[in-house]
Order: structure tokens, then C-alpha cells, then sequence
């Protein structure tokens, strides 16, 4: 599969699967099938509360582990220290791996609570050298957020992830990753839907004799440095995503998509940062 090299050295596959809301054996089961199908690339977090599920699915597939490559995160209420500590320490455990490829915190703590992003970051840094993680990044992190951790600290990160598709601008925090040598991996690609349903997409596929939805996660996979990671329970959608990485758009597609608003922001939890 089609992957992205960072500056850290990363191979980052450019298409995953997103486990969130997938539990027990249904998300094993997923996993092992997304797995036979091809996917390199398995999305999840201690927030999901699927890891061991997903620990199970990688026991058990013919795969071997060396050759799948495995993000989870720690959520925003376990970023001090000793409970990041803890909660990598448990993730390792539910997913069966004593280094794990890409670990992230999951969203910027509250400032205003006591969150030292400079702790946080010192303690990410220190997990990869302890080789607990193979290489570390963040998840929902605005540009301001990512000048400080990336430019004044330092940090070494790989990968940021962030909600991005054909209905959002996320162009700053784009241009950040490209700058630093970073992955920008799209979560909810698909906009549940929302990218497909639109008439410019739905005449795009007709054109090209796809589906909606291949043509709007197409758009996505297509850009230098942007990796996706589409939540799909059935084996049809799973493999029609993999397959949108062989969508060939054109440049009259591309105005046409970038004529579309650019302002749906579907996850925006009351601890979300301010965006940009």
C-alpha cells in the first residue's frame, strides 16, 4: 500500500481503518477483516474502549505484526505525567505489543485547569526514547499548539491527526505538517456522509463511474502528506475505500470540490481547542 514517509522516518500507510464505536468481538472481527482485505493501518485510542479488542485481532490474523501498523491515544484527562505513563502502559498491555507504533495525545488538555503542554510533550518525548513507542505525535491540535510543541519545544512529532474532508478547510494545519515533514492523518474523511450526499461529489462519481464516497475520501488520499482512516462495519465499504486510492481526479474535480463550503466541523466537543 501507498505510504508516507515523515521526517521522523514513519511509514505511515496512506489508508486505515477507524475503530471508534467498533466493541468486543464485532471489532475484532472488523479488524481481521479489514486486515485480509489489505489494510496496514489500525486506528484506536484508550477512549474507544476497543483496544484489547483490537489486541485480539492482531493475534490472531496471519498478518505478521511487523507489517501493520498500529496508533492509539491517550485522552485529555490523563496528560500529566505519571497517568500518561499509565495509560501507554496499559495500552501496550490491551493491544498485546511492547512498542507501539504511533502513540497520541488524543486532545490538548484545559491550560486553564493546570495542563502543562510542556510536560505532556517532555513525557511523550521521553516514552518514544524509553522505546515504548516507536514515534509520537497529536491528535486535534490547532497550529498555535503545534508552533509550541513542534518549534519552541522541539519535539520530534510524526504525525498529526485531525478531522479533515471535502467539507472542511484544514489548509494551516496542512501547510504546518508539510513544513515540518509531519503526516496529517484525516479522521472522519467521509464527513459521515455529508461530503457524498452533496451534488458536485455525486456528479464527480457519475463522471468517473465511482461511488460519492470514493470520490470524496479520493480527494483526501490524493494530497501530498495526508493519510485517512474511514470507520466502515461492512466488507463492501471497507474494501470501497481501499480502493479510492486509485480515484484519479482532474483539475476541473478539484475546483469543483474546492468550490464546496468549507466550514462542517462534525467533532467539536465543549474541550476542543479554539481553531483556527
Amino acid at each position: 500500500m501507498e505510504s508516507i514517509t515523515t521526517r521522523t522516518g514513519l511509514q505511515l500507510p496512506k489508508v486505515g481503518l477507524g475503530t471508534w464505536r467498533m466493541l468486543g468481538d464485532d471489532c475484532t472481527r472488523l479488524v481481521e477483516q479489514a486486515l485480509d482485505l489489505g489494510y496496514r493501518h489500525i486506528d484506536t485510542a484508550t477512549a474507544y474502549d476497543n483496544e484489547a479488542a483490537v489486541g485480539k485481532a492482531l493475534a490472531q490474523t496471519a498478518i505478521p505484526r511487523e507489517q501493520i501498523h498500529v496508533t492509539t491515544k491517550v485522552w485529555h484527562d490523563q496528560l500529566a505525567p505519571q497517568a500518561m505513563r499509565q495509560s501507554l502502559d496499559a495500552s501496550r498491555k490491551a493491544l498485546g505489543d511492547d512498542c507501539l507504533d504511533l502513540f497520541l495525545i488524543h486532545w490538548p488538555g484545559n491550560a486553564a485547569a493546570g495542563w502543562s503542554l510542556e510536560r505532556s510533550v517532555e513525557t511523550l518525548v521521553a516514552l518514544r526514547d524509553e522505546g515504548k513507542a516507536r514515534q509520537i505525535g497529536v491528535a486535534n491540535f490547532n497550529v498555535a499548539l503545534l508552533q509550541r510543541a513542534v518549534v519552541e519545544l522541539g519535539a520530534p512529532l510524526a504525525v498529526v491527526q485531525v478531522e479533515y474532508h471535502v467539507l472542511l478547510n484544514q489548509q494551516p494545519v496542512l501547510d504546518f505538517a508539510r513544513q515540518h515533514g509531519m503526516a496529517l492523518t484525516a479522521y472522519t474523511p467521509l464527513a459521515r456522509g455529508q461530503g457524498a450526499d452533496t451534488e458536485t461529489v455525486q456528479r464527480i462519481a457519475k463522471k468517473h463511474g465511482v461511488l460519492p464516497s470514493q470520490i470524496a475520501l479520493g480527494w483526501v488520499l490524493e494530497q501530498d502528506g495526508v493519510a485517512a482512516i474511514p470507520k466502515s462495519n461492512s466488507l463492501v465499504n471497507q474494501q470501497a475505500n481501499l480502493e479510492a486510492l486509485k480515484v484519479k481526479l482532474d483539475d476541473e474535480d478539484r475546483a469543483a470540490i474546492a468550490a464546496l463550503r468549507k466550514d462542517v466541523r462534525i467533532v467539536n466537543p465543549a474541550f476542543a481547542p479554539a481553531w483556527d
